[in-house]
């Protein structure tokens, strides 16, 4: 995996790694941001699976989404949360996406997918991964990563 640096803005308020592990690994909808071939963006939301600093995100291969990084697979990812200014979190992970398995997914056995596949079951599916043939992985490798945790100004 290749080494993030600190990011320089909002030092003050950036998650530490270990929170934002945390952070990814318990929120469960985030926002992708591609663009289209107008080159206008096109954001939507998704579930995902953080793994070890890789996020996982599992697609409808017949979406705005898929066919937009099929063409350009650069994309920034927003996780966010908080109602009042002060309780505003949240981390953006930038960097280009790459297909893993087959497409749609049905099932054939791949050792990189059983990870995500066994997180995505107990986080969204009761325990129970579902191939539902319109479905596939996007395996995301962070180039860029920035945080911030509107809390940390109220502790001072």
């Amino acid at each position: 995996m290749t080494e993030l640096k600190p990011q320089k803005r909002g030092r003050r308020i950036a998650m530490t790694p270990e929170e934002c592990d945390r952070y990814l690994t318990e929120s469960r909808t985030c926002r992708v941001g591609t663009s289209n071939a107008a080159g206008d963006a096109h954001v939507s939301a998704l579930w995902f699976v953080w793994d070890d600093g890789v996020l996982w995100l599992n697609s409808v291969v017949k979406s705005q989404r898929w066919t937009n990084l099929m063409r350009k697979p650069r994309v920034s990812v927003l996780v966010d949360s908080g109602h009042d200014f002060t309780e505003l979190q949240g981390v953006e992970l930038i960097g280009n996406v790459e297909v893993i398995g087959e497409v749609p997914r049905v099932g054939e056995r791949n050792a990189l997918l059983e990870a995500p596949e066994r997180a995505f079951a107990v986080k969204y599916g009761n325990g129970e991964f579902i191939y539902d043939g319109g479905h596939a992985w996007l395996r995301l490798v962070p180039e860029k990563i920035v945080s911030w945790d509107f809390r940390k100004m109220a502790r001072g």
